[in-house]
């Protein structure tokens, strides 16, 4: 009944409206919770209820009406996730992160701060775990090679150019993570400090996050990025969109962009000024098996890791993408249609095979990146994350 006490709930669903609400609407401000609104037969918002959810909206309440059912299962879900998130934990390794390779660069990162960590907490409720990446990489040594070659069996991935010994170290790192994660089910995520602190390590977990992707919908961060990895986690499990990160690098940004990548230039393209590069660890992006049309596990390409690591050369399927990514404040988020038009190969350079994407505006972009590490969502996912946002109290910047 209108003006009882509600429980412990996470939403309330309306599957019919009457006139009625205009009258109580000070009844239904005392729910102060989410309004689903789906009146049609359909699982969706009735056309003719559009009146009411003006109404209610201007009246200051939080009402959500969505116009399908997958909508709706959407908001649900991430109604479910906002509440599973308050028990979720996130697992990095690192021992002195910035301190180490090229800490010119990576000194400058936000994920590393206090303040990244307290708002993450604060605002999702995932509490962050810091683990020794050396002391993981010593024990993922000491696993035998008859482990790792079971593995190996197992899962039967293509390899080009990666030895025994190699593919061995990668199954091990697999091995040691896996380990660690399943001692705490509260883990839904983890990165390593890989780049910066490669030393520890003769191998990349490259492989590892692939697999565990697969086996356990573990979300991965690529040098334990967390600020990334947050983006992925919420967007990947409140409205199932297959997901990356990588360096975008913009065709504005000429020299810059290509010094890093030791290439000359930019590929030539119709309207330069609205496309961009992306390219991670000498391929496109660390990409799950299970997401990709072309994947291969090959021998490593930047001079940062270990001669023994391996990295991963997939490709997304070319078509409709969304780039996104959490404000640094945690209470904004980036989506920004674009169209993976195809794929540049760069032999010798560190973008052996690097993603095209053509955004709208350019110049618009420029000022809208938040980082040098940006989320590729499969499809154009703008309207479903700006009702995924809502939930989590996020403004959307378009």
């Amino acid at each position: 009944m209108l003006g009882k006490a509600v429980g412990d709930v996470d939403g309330i669903i309306f599957p019919q409206l009457l006139g009625d609400a205009f009258r109580y609407v000070n009844l239904l401000k005392k729910i102060n919770l989410p309004l689903l609104i789906t009146t049609s037969d359909f699982g969706a918002v009735n056309m003719w209820d559009w009146e009411i959810v003006t109404f209610l909206k201007s009246a200051g309440l939080n009402v959500f009406a969505p116009y399908n059912l997958e909508l709706t299962k959407k908001i649900c879900t991430s109604l479910a996730l906002k509440r599973d998130m308050k028990k979720t934990k996130f697992l990095v390794f690192q021992d002195n992160p910035g301190v180490g390779m090229q800490a010119e660069i990576f000194k400058r990162f936000y994920w590393w701060e206090e303040r990244s960590e307290r708002l993450m907490r604060e605002k999702f409720g995932v509490k962050l775990v810091k683990k020794s990446f050396k002391r993981l990489a010593a024990r993922a040594k000491k696993i035998p090679d008859k482990l790792a070659a079971a593995e190996s069996k197992k899962w039967g991935i293509p390899t080009e150019g990666v030895s025994e010994r190699a593919l061995n170290s990668a199954y091990k790192i697999y091995l040691a993570v896996k380990e660690e994660i399943e001692k705490d089910p509260a883990i839904k995520g983890a990165g390593i400090n890989c780049l910066n602190e490669s030393f520890h390590s003769d191998t990349t977990p490259c492989l590892a996050w692939s697999i565990l992707y697969e086996e356990k919908g573990l979300v991965w961060a690529c040098e334990a990025d967390t600020m990334s990895l947050m983006t992925k986690y919420i967007i990947n499990k409140s409205i199932d969109a297959d997901i990356i990160m990588s360096n975008v690098y913009p065709f504005l940004m000429g020299m810059a962009a290509l010094k890093h990548e030791r290439i000359e230039k930019f590929p030539e393209v119709d309207e330069p000024e609205n496309h961009l590069l992306i390219a991670h660890c000498g391929y496109f992006g660390l990409t799950p098996r299970c997401m990709a049309e072309e994947w291969t596990l090959k021998e490593k390409v930047l001079a940062i890791v270990d001669k023994n690591a391996t990295v991963i050369d997939a490709r997304l399927p070319s078509g409709d993408v969304t780039i996104t990514k959490l404000h640094p404040d945690m209470d904004r988020l980036l989506a920004a249609p674009g169209k993976l038009s195809g794929y540049v190969q760069y032999p010798g350079s560190d973008c052996r095979n690097g993603g095209i994407i053509k955004v709208e505006d350019g110049y618009r972009m420029m000022e809208l990146f938040f980082s040098h590490h940006s989320c590729i969502a499969v499809g154009n996912k703008a309207e479903e994350l700006k009702f995924m946002a809502r939930v989590f109290d996020l403004e959307i910047v378009k």
